[in-house]
């Protein structure tokens, strides 16, 4: 019966082709719009670490002085050096990192490479596991490199393969800012998208290529990048954010359980109780603890512009489908008098309507192909723009099946009124008028 229906609808389809062409470039475009925002904003949306975000958590305490932050007063996003530590050293959660970015001039030991800065993350041993970093060689530090500030470094597959032709290179030498650092490890393929743990060197920034103990960043006094929030009498001189009021370090703890993000918001409150009875924290505790989608979320990784042009290509996309069912009315009310011969043959209401939907399936299979490329092209140019994000824009499997499913859907329920007009007029009315 469907390859009946199907054989029945092209011949249709065939014999109107510039309506049949009409319809299918309304629903092209309706779906190459829609499908092109979407998928932007799928990418930018999406779960960075998947299946983990939910038990990785975002604390934040509020150290600042009572200076008038707005209506609302939210904790900063960062920590300062004397919480930051505290918090890593007390070890509420399964795991805690401690981190910032930064830029470290690296240079290479061939004469054929120039000197570079490369973007680095400083931080703390639990940073790996916490985030199942994986490793194409050798592997991480661990606490005892902490706490002795050795001159450890793991490196980007990306930055290894530039330096070392992708051989594996744990044990050699790898110069930043004058000092030796001795490769301990190679990441494998990671690159969570958006930036999460490290929004502050950019929300889809490159993924950093250098690697090494947060300790021993400050023992060299390496620069950092990113936002330093000072209050009071603070500065940012890099040589005193130990003991500056500021924050300018991001701190995250893995929790398993409801439980023990309860416990661990607990222990903030009490920490910030604390702080506050001995006068260095002058607000009232105030705390938040966020996982990984709650915190994108706060942070409004997501551009608002993205969403606006979601809702604005699904409103044309309802545009197009307007069009499609007048033209779509249009062609079926014009066979009035062949549909009344069928009925008149003994064809009844359900099979002129399913060959009549089925008519509309084919549009919308063709008109999802053609909105497929329109889609791609889309993207293409998307790719172009001077954003950070941009060069994210790429249509997956997912979103590649939710162009035809979208394309097959907005065609049928486009041809829902049309059909079952045509099938509503009684066959005698047909014949006669014929």
């Amino acid at each position: 019966m469907f390859a009946y229906y199907l054989d029945m609808a092209i011949r249709s389809l065939r014999r109107n082709k510039v309506l049949t062409g009409l319809m299918v470039l309304a629903i092209a475009m309706g779906i190459g719009a829609s499908m092109t925002t979407l998928t932007v904003l799928h990418v930018l949306s999406g779960d960075p670490l998947p299946g983990r975000s939910a038990s990785l958590y975002y604390p934040q305490i509020d150290p600042r002085d009572m200076a008038d932050y707005g209506p609302t007063v939210e904790p900063p996003d960062q920590v300062s050096w004397i919480d930051g530590m505290y918090l890593l050293n007390a070890r509420r959660a399964t795991r805690q990192a401690l981190m910032t970015g930064g830029m470290v001039p690296l240079q290479p030991a061939q004469s054929s490479i120039y000197p570079f800065h490369a973007m680095a993350l400083y931080t703390s041993a639990d940073f790996f596991p916490m985030f199942d970093v994986p490793f194409q060689y050798g592997n991480a530090w661990g606490s005892a490199e902490d706490d002795s500030k050795a001159r450890v470094v793991v490196i980007s597959a990306k930055l290894n393969d530039k330096l070392f032709g992708g051989q594996n290179s744990v044990g050699k030498t790898l110069r930043l800012q004058e000092t030796a650092f001795r490769i301990i490890g190679v990441l494998g393929a990671w690159h969570p998208q958006p930036h999460f743990y490290q929004i502050y060197m950019g929300s889809y920034a490159d993924d950093e290529d250098v690697f090494l103990p947060l300790s021993t960043s400050r023992d060299l006094r390496m620069d950092h990048a990113g936002n330093t929030d000072c209050w009071g009498n603070g500065g940012g001189d890099n040589n005193t954010l130990e003991h500056a009021p500021c924050v300018w370090l991001q701190f995250w703890v893995q929790l398993d359980t409801p439980q023990q993000a309860t416990a661990y918001k607990d222990f903030l409150l009490h920490y910030s109780q604390e702080q506050h009875t001995a006068g260095r924290f002058l607000r009232p505790p105030n705390v938040r603890l966020r996982n990984v989608m709650q915190w994108l979320d706060y942070q409004q990784v997501v551009p608002s512009d993205t969403r606006l042009q979601v809702w604005l290509a699904l409103g044309f996309l309802v545009v197009c489908l307007v069009n499609t069912v007048g033209l779509m009315l249009s062609k079926f009310m014009r066979r009035a008098g062949e549909l009344g011969v069928r009925r008149a043959l003994g064809a009844s209401q359900r099979a002129l309507f399913g060959q009549l939907l089925m008519e509309s399936g084919v549009v919308g299979v063709v008109g999802g192909t053609l909105g497929l490329v329109l889609a791609l092209f889309g993207l293409w140019l998307v790719r172009q723009q001077p954003t950070d994000y941009a060069r994210l824009a790429h249509m997956d499997a997912r979103m590649l099946l939710a162009t035809f499913a979208l394309a097959v859907c907005a065609s049928l329920l486009a041809g829902l009124l049309p059909a079952w007009r045509a099938c509503r007029i009684t066959p005698a009315l047909q014949l006669k008028a014929n």
